[in-house]
Protein backbone atom coordinates (compact mmCIF):
# COMPACT_ATOMS: atom_id res chain seq x y z
CA UNK A 1 0.00 0.00 0.00
CA UNK A 2 1.12 3.75 -0.52
CA UNK A 3 3.41 5.10 2.31
CA UNK A 4 4.71 7.85 3.03
CA UNK A 5 7.28 8.53 5.99
CA UNK A 6 8.58 12.18 6.64
CA UNK A 7 11.14 12.95 8.74
CA UNK A 8 14.11 15.69 9.76
CA UNK A 9 11.52 17.87 11.58
CA UNK A 10 12.50 19.47 15.05
CA UNK A 11 13.01 23.25 16.59
CA UNK A 12 15.40 25.20 15.37
CA UNK A 13 16.43 29.24 15.89
CA UNK A 14 14.98 31.89 13.08
CA UNK A 15 17.35 32.29 10.49
CA UNK A 16 18.16 28.27 10.85
CA UNK A 17 18.18 25.55 8.84
CA UNK A 18 16.17 21.93 8.29
CA UNK A 19 16.61 19.08 5.59
CA UNK A 20 12.91 17.34 5.52
CA UNK A 21 13.08 13.58 3.96
CA UNK A 22 10.29 11.27 2.74
CA UNK A 23 10.64 7.87 1.91
CA UNK A 24 7.94 6.70 -0.29
CA UNK A 25 6.62 3.03 -1.24
CA UNK A 26 3.71 1.58 -2.70
CA UNK A 27 2.96 3.50 -6.19
CA UNK A 28 5.58 4.36 -9.17
CA UNK A 29 7.32 7.06 -7.65
CA UNK A 30 9.17 7.80 -10.32
CA UNK A 31 6.22 8.54 -12.82
CA UNK A 32 4.49 10.68 -10.21
CA UNK A 33 5.11 14.77 -9.13
CA UNK A 34 5.89 14.52 -5.51
CA UNK A 35 4.72 17.53 -3.12
CA UNK A 36 5.65 19.18 0.02
CA UNK A 37 2.72 20.57 2.09
CA UNK A 38 2.42 22.22 5.57
CA UNK A 39 -0.13 22.93 7.68
CA UNK A 40 -0.04 25.32 10.63
CA UNK A 41 -2.63 25.24 13.79
CA UNK A 42 -5.70 26.60 13.02
CA UNK A 43 -5.06 27.19 9.03
CA UNK A 44 -5.76 25.14 6.46
CA UNK A 45 -3.25 22.73 4.52
CA UNK A 46 -0.96 24.64 1.86
CA UNK A 47 1.22 23.60 -1.14
CA UNK A 48 5.00 25.01 -0.11
CA UNK A 49 7.09 23.53 -3.04
CA UNK A 50 6.77 20.42 -5.94
CA UNK A 51 8.69 18.97 -8.41
CA UNK A 52 8.06 17.28 -11.26
CA UNK A 53 8.57 13.29 -12.06
CA UNK A 54 12.02 13.90 -13.84
CA UNK A 55 13.26 16.28 -11.65
CA UNK A 56 12.96 19.30 -13.90
CA UNK A 57 10.20 21.05 -12.90
CA UNK A 58 9.81 23.10 -10.11
CA UNK A 59 7.42 25.41 -8.18
CA UNK A 60 7.76 27.15 -5.24
CA UNK A 61 4.84 29.00 -3.17
CA UNK A 62 6.24 32.76 -3.16
CA UNK A 63 6.44 32.52 1.26
CA UNK A 64 9.44 30.23 0.45
CA UNK A 65 10.92 31.14 -3.05
CA UNK A 66 14.33 31.61 -2.28
CA UNK A 67 14.76 29.84 1.43
CA UNK A 68 13.72 26.34 0.67
CA UNK A 69 14.58 23.98 -2.40
CA UNK A 70 12.90 20.74 -3.16
CA UNK A 71 14.93 17.77 -4.66
CA UNK A 72 14.04 14.11 -5.24
CA UNK A 73 16.20 10.89 -5.62
CA UNK A 74 13.82 8.77 -8.25
CA UNK A 75 16.62 5.98 -7.41
CA UNK A 76 15.89 5.64 -3.65
CA UNK A 77 12.20 6.58 -3.96
CA UNK A 78 13.10 9.68 -1.75
CA UNK A 79 12.07 13.81 -1.74
CA UNK A 80 13.80 16.39 0.06
CA UNK A 81 13.03 19.81 1.32
CA UNK A 82 16.15 21.80 2.18
CA UNK A 83 14.90 24.37 4.17
CA UNK A 84 16.76 27.28 4.77
CA UNK A 85 17.07 30.74 6.85
CA UNK A 86 13.76 29.30 8.52
CA UNK A 87 11.32 32.01 9.98
CA UNK A 88 8.77 31.50 13.02
CA UNK A 89 5.82 31.47 10.21
CA UNK A 90 7.39 28.34 9.00
CA UNK A 91 6.39 26.57 12.12
CA UNK A 92 4.22 23.94 11.03
CA UNK A 93 3.41 20.07 10.59
CA UNK A 94 5.03 19.50 7.03
CA UNK A 95 3.52 16.40 4.56
CA UNK A 96 4.99 15.23 1.18
CA UNK A 97 2.69 13.73 -1.34
CA UNK A 98 2.42 12.51 -4.44
CA UNK A 99 0.24 13.75 -7.67
CA UNK A 100 -0.54 12.37 -11.40
CA UNK A 101 -1.28 15.81 -12.65
CA UNK A 102 0.87 18.95 -12.54
CA UNK A 103 -2.58 20.71 -12.51
CA UNK A 104 -3.39 19.13 -9.42
CA UNK A 105 -0.61 20.03 -7.27
CA UNK A 106 -2.50 23.01 -4.74
CA UNK A 107 -5.66 20.69 -4.96
CA UNK A 108 -5.87 18.51 -1.28
CA UNK A 109 -8.77 16.47 -2.85
CA UNK A 110 -6.46 15.44 -5.47
CA UNK A 111 -4.26 13.36 -2.82
CA UNK A 112 -5.89 9.95 -1.03
CA UNK A 113 -3.23 9.26 1.20
CA UNK A 114 -1.78 11.47 4.00
CA UNK A 115 1.58 10.40 5.47
CA UNK A 116 2.17 11.49 9.36
CA UNK A 117 3.90 14.93 8.62
CA UNK A 118 6.71 15.94 10.86
CA UNK A 119 6.86 19.21 12.75
CA UNK A 120 8.94 21.72 12.34
CA UNK A 121 8.93 24.54 15.23
CA UNK A 122 10.68 27.69 14.58
CA UNK A 123 11.47 29.85 18.06
CA UNK A 124 13.77 31.35 19.69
Amino acid sequence: QVQLVESGGGLVQPGGSLRLSCAASGFAFKDLHMTWFRQAPGKERELVAAIGNFGISLKYKDFVRGRFTISRDNARNMVYLQMDNLKPEDTAVYYCNAVRKWADLANVKKYDYWGQGTQVTVSS
